[in-house]
Formats: structure tokens, sequence, C-alpha cells
């Protein structure tokens, strides 16, 4: 570990208890291989049961913050605040890379930048959290952490982001083709274009947005297609 684990106390204003806890959540699976630990020793569970519970506390806070959204918003809004990208600049806010525990192959590698890895990394800091302290401490965690900037973002800050990468992340993590993006449509006056862009996944999932922009209508042909795998999720099953 590069950084003493007090200081990662310090920068996420909680001690831990068990502090095996916080071990387990920073141990990558290249690291537990090598000391032959397997899947018990690594941080892959943990980044399960974070993904769980941040996925509850960010809804809990949006349904205060926005207590008249429509289902379809308060997702999109979610896969934002959930997605890797925005996982990823949080864990950077604690120098969380500092402190991972990786095998000497992905400490070559970079693994202390990978935006994925760092993603997960917190998620399992936020299982350990929990564990160790229960949901209160968590909630604290993930409010202050995560959802800093909640009271800040309005619905244009949260529309505008970058639906195109989270679907990119759902589509690798189950194993699908790249999404494909083409424009069928074009309308209106050329003052005031309107753009029909269709996102394709595979031959088995297709969306279609309009927008006064290319970028806002694949922006928003990529939500839709998200929700469309987040609701099939349970039934497909991602490539070994």
């Amino acid at each position: 570990m590069n950084a003493p684990i007090g200081r990662l106390e310090d920068g996420l204003e909680y001690r831990f208890a068990n502090k095996e806890l916080l071990v387990r959540a920073l141990t990558h699976s290249s690291r537990a291989a090598e000391r032959g630990a397997g899947s018990s020793g690594d941080n892959e569970q943990f980044e399960f049961l974070g993904d769980s519970v941040l996925g509850f506390v960010v809804s809990e806070a949006l349904v205060e913050k926005h207590p008249l959204a429509t289902e379809g918003r308060l997702s999109r809004w979610k896969s934002y605040l959930v997605s890797a990208a925005h996982l990823h600049h949080c864990a950077q806010t604690i120098h969380l890379g500092d402190y991972l525990l990786l095998g000497r192959g992905e400490e070559q590698n970079g693994g202390r930048e990978r935006k994925t890895l760092l993603a997960n990394a917190l998620e399992a800091v936020i299982a350990a959290v929990y564990l160790d302290g229960g949901m209160e401490p968590t909630r604290a965690f993930i409010r202050k952490l995560v959802l800093s900037d909640l009271e800040d973002l309005d619905d244009e800050s949260f529309e505008t982001s970058n639906s195109k990468s989270a679907l990119q992340e759902w589509t690798q993590s189950l194993g699908l083709p790249i999404p494909r993006y083409a424009t069928v449509e074009t309308s209106g006056p050329e003052h005031a274009k309107l753009f029909t862009v269709e996102a394709r996944v595979g031959d088995q999932f297709t969306s279609r947005a309009t927008g006064r922009s290319k970028k806002a209508a694949s922006q928003e042909a990529a939500t839709r297609l998200i929700d469309q795998l987040r609701s099939l999720q349970p039934t497909i099953e991602p490539q070994q």
C-alpha cells in the first residue's frame, strides 16, 4: 500500500472498527491471486454489495430532491450518479488509487489510474463502511462524496451527462456488441432542424430519439437503451 490506511480514513471521514474490511475493499483480484487467497481475499464481493447500497442511497436522495419527477427522469439521473465516470471522479478526490493493493502485473499496467478499477474499488469501500458501521454512516459517506454536487446540479446538467459512455459501459459489462448510432431522419426548417438518431446494440436492442442536435438526440437514444438494458438485465446472460 503506497500510503498509510489511516490517511485514507481521514479522507473518508470514517474510522473503521474492523480495519480488515477496508483492507479487503482495497484488495484487487490480481493481488489476491498472487497471495493464493482467491475470491475470498479480493474485493469483488464487496463491489457487488456496494453497488446495491449505492443505488439505494442515490435513489433515496433523488426522490427526496425531486418528489414529482417521473421514473424515467429519475433513472437517467441515477445512471449518471452511479456511472463509472462519476465514481472515478469521486475516487480521485480522495486519492483512492494510492491505497489500492494490486498484483505486480496490474500495478505495471497502470491499474491505480484505471477508471473501472477505481470505480469498482469505491463501491467496495462503500460496502466496507456498510458492513463495519451500518446504513447511517454509509448514507452520510455516499451523500458527502458521491452526491456532493447534487444541490448544484439542475435538470439541464443531468440531461447533458454522457449517456453514450454509460451505455458503452453497460454493453461491455454484459458482453454485448458496442453501440452504433445513425441519423435516420432530419426535419424542420433550416434555422430549427430536428434530428432523429437511432441507437442500436446488435440486432436485439434499438431505440430512437429526436433532438435539436445530433448530439442531444444520440444522448437521449442512449439513455433509452440503458433503460431497456436495466429492465431486461436479469434475463441477459453476460458472455464469459
